[in-house]
């Protein structure tokens, strides 16, 4: 399953006047394509904090002590806000609890959702075309390199000439696509306008500052001429423009008895001509721009689409594209034989660089010198021709570059905590002196832990190794025309990308339909309403709405029903799902009640005091829960058929100014054992997709059985048919 995103020790704190707060502590999850996981867990526990962390809002206060977020070969923690600006909210966005706070009280709810699509579609077109072009030059460069892998007759001129061949008749598809693209958006966006003249007819609101709309009608359907659009109707539909444009003009003249009627109709038929248009069938641009830059003929404007969609196909692939596939082909498998030996050279300089990092006192100079060999060994072993990015490798450079800086800037800030720790000691121990009982506690003599600064460097460079390890394992076997096809395919949706403009009445055509598929009804009306008109589920579902505006890869829901009533939730929870399969969307799911993901999660992690504390599938978290916190969370939650008193979780979370040393839910779990209380419990696995960090789990630790309450739900889940609600 293709991985999304990936955490990796993850460790969050934020400056307070109390202290330095430990939110979140050396976390790791993956999430992959199409999947939910579910964060879950009480107030502060760190899930909140971690989902900002991976949007990159996290509060000014906020220290990003270790760890990464890979997401598309980046380092989210890494990289500049003008790079995080191309994925928050077009690639990542982000559904709050409260709709109200992520909506703008005075401003119009249409004007909310197409303001992201106007500010995002210009972004989107440039980084398409610097994609297009910068793929292309790297796969010239590996199919001219692969000439020496066989004796094919070909030289590097061939394969120049070539790319340019693919990169004229592309640039041919752009220029057909984007006349196309222009007349049919404006067929929607004419059909669009229609639509609502004929909503204010029939309401009796349509009045004589309408005659704006109208013009724009005219304007856009004139636009809509086009072989595969409007072509045949054309003559039609210029006599219906000017009709209704007469039309209109007498009506508004009547002083009584305005009812629009001649307008409505002659509307009615630039509509019926209009969709009749949009139900056609598109050509394939990508094979006709091969056949319009080559061929030297026009294209048959009498042939039906599927068949002379069938015939450029067959034109384009004897002319170019088997043989651009074949050398495109021949290029990625070189490259991934090339790239294979260069990360055999990087393990040795891994290897050979790891123990500079384990001595006992590290030399600043020495580990940056080794972090800088193995950075440019890894560098240059990343084949950049692979269209889905080896994260672990792109993100090594930045990360071993923040852990030295976390570790040497450390050995400073312990030396000024210690001088703070000894001034604060003495004026603790003087007011104890006097019979003083002080209500504030000394700050540690240390700010950074060194030991688990430096083991950070070191699982780092590890986790590089075991990584390069397996793909150097796994050998140059691949499915290399699947490659070539998906590296085609790549091609042709940034070709289509640089052609997709967003202009204002686009926007507003997708701002209804984005209304229409998260539940809305009436939108024209309800388009220009503002939040204050919407009740709090409608609210949801326009901030829904807004978060799939740029068509997003990752969905994060920050508690998204927790202020809705149970009716309300159930709703939102089935369209988070709809969508879900609909877009294939992945999706991390934040709450603080298991119940509320029980029949939409995949996989279930649940935290504590900033850590991870159990992680399985859902099947296993509800049906075999390992840690205490997670069988307390069991125990809380309600069901229709539970006779017994639910049971409340004891206690409070703990201080995290001063983390527990042992386990942090020691002090409210009533199986907690002595070493409970004296260190803190690995993460120990129980299958190869569920582990729960318990001494519980310890070979020698005494056997404890679940409470009553939760083997009695399972029972009658299991009885029901695994439905975790019942």
């Amino acid at each position: 399953m293709e991985k999304k995103l990936s955490v990796k020790n993850l460790v969050i704190s934020f400056r307070t006047p109390a202290g330095k707060v430990q939110a979140v502590r050396n976390i790791s999850f993956d999430l992959h394509k199409g999947e939910t996981l579910a964060i879950v867990g009480e107030s502060g526990s760190g899930k909140s904090v971690t989902s900002k962390a991976i949007l990159g809002i996290l509060a000014g206060n906020s220290i990003v002590e270790g760890g990464s977020i890979v997401y598309d070969g980046m380092d989210l923690l890494k990289v500049g806000e003008d790079e995080f600006y191309r994925i928050r909210g077009d690639k990542i966005a982000m559904i709050f609890q409260d709709p109200l706070s992520s909506l703008n009280p005075i401003m119009r709810i249409g004007k909310q959702l197409t303001e992201a699509m106007l500010l995002k579609g210009k972004a989107r077109q440039k980084s398409s075309k610097e994609a297009f072009n910068t793929t292309l030059a790297q796969l010239e460069k590996a199919m001219i390199e692969s000439l020496a892998d066989a004796k094919s007759g070909k030289n590097a001129a061939d394969m120049t000439e070539l790319c340019k061949k693919f990169d004229k008749f592309e640039f041919k598809q752009i220029e057909l696509e984007q006349a196309y693209k222009e007349a049919y958006e404006a067929a929607l966006e004419a059909v669009d306008a229609v639509k609502d003249v004929l909503f204010h007819i029939e309401k009796n609101a349509f009045e004589k500052d309408e005659k704006e709309t109208i013009s724009e009608i005219i304007r856009l359907s004139k636009g809509t001429k086009n072989t595969y659009v409007v072509s045949d109707d054309a003559a039609k539909l210029d006599q219906l423009l000017a009709e209704v444009k007469s039309v209109f003009s007498a009506e508004m003249k009547e002083k009584q008895n305005r009812t629009f009627t001649r307008t409505a109709n002659t509307l009615k038929e630039i509509q019926n001509i209009l969709e009749k248009a949009l139900e056609k069938q598109e050509p394939d641009f990508f094979s006709m721009g091969c056949y319009v830059a080559f061929s030297g003929k026009e294209v048959p404007k009498d042939m039906p689409v599927e068949k002379l969609n069938e015939m450029m196909r067959k034109y384009a692939d004897e002319t170019l594209i088997n043989e651009f596939r074949q050398c495109a082909k021949a290029g990625l498998a070189h490259n991934v034989k090339k790239y294979n030996g260069l990360k055999k050279e990087a393990l040795q300089v891994l290897r050979a660089n790891r123990d500079v990092f384990t001595a006992e006192n590290l030399d600043r100079k020495a580990c940056e010198a080794a972090a800088d060999t193995m950075t440019k060994a890894v560098e240059a072993s990343i084949d950049r021709l692979e269209i889905h990015k080896d994260g672990v490798a792109y993100v090594f450079g930045v990360s071993i570059k923040s852990d030295l800086n976390n570790y040497f800037e450390g050995i400073e800030k312990n030396k000024a905590a210690a001088k703070k720790h000894v001034k604060q000691q003495k004026k603790y121990d003087s007011l104890v002196k006097k019979g003083k009982q002080p209500s504030w506690k000394v700050t540690p003599s240390t700010a950074v832990d060194l030991d688990a600064a430096k083991q950070t460097t070191i699982d780092l460079v590890d986790r590089m190794i075991a990584h390069y390890e397996e793909v150097v394992a796994a050998g140059v076997e691949k499915d290399f025309d699947k490659a070539t096809d998906d590296l085609i395919v790549f091609f042709k949706e940034n070709a289509s990308g640089v052609v997709n403009k967003v202009t204002k009445s686009m926007a507003k055509y997708k701002a209804l339909k984005l209304m229409e598929e998260v539940g809305i009804t009436d939108v024209r009306r309800r388009y220009r309403q503002y939040p204050f008109e919407f009740s709090g589920g409608m609210r949801q579902r326009i901030v829904i709405a807004i978060a799939l505006a740029a068509n997003p890869d990752i969905l994060i829901c920050d508690e998204p029903t927790t202020a809705l009533d149970v009716t309300i939730q159930a709703q939102i929870l089935e369209l988070i799902n709809k969508l879900k399969r609909e877009r294939n969307l992945s999706i991390i799911f934040i709450t603080h009640d298991l119940g509320v993901v029980a029949n939409m999660a995949d996989r279930i992690a649940v935290m504590y005091a900033g850590k991870i504390v159990e992680y399985g599938n859902c099947e296993e978290v509800f049906y075999e829960p390992a840690h205490p916190y997670t069988w307390a969370l069991l125990s809380a939650m309600p069901d229709v058929e539970t006779n017994e008193r639910l049971e409340s979780i004891p206690g409070t979370p703990p201080n995290m100014i001063y983390p527990p040393v042992g386990d942090a839910f020691a002090d409210r779990n009533k199986y907690a054992l002595k070493i409970d209380f004296e260190m803190q419990p690995p993460m120990f696995k129980i299958s190869d997709t569920h582990s729960a960090a318990t001494w519980l789990l310890h070979p020698d630790a005494p056997k404890v059985e679940l409470p009553k309450i939760i083997t009695e739900r399972i029972a009658r889940m299991k009885t029901k048919g695994g439905n975790y609600n019942a």
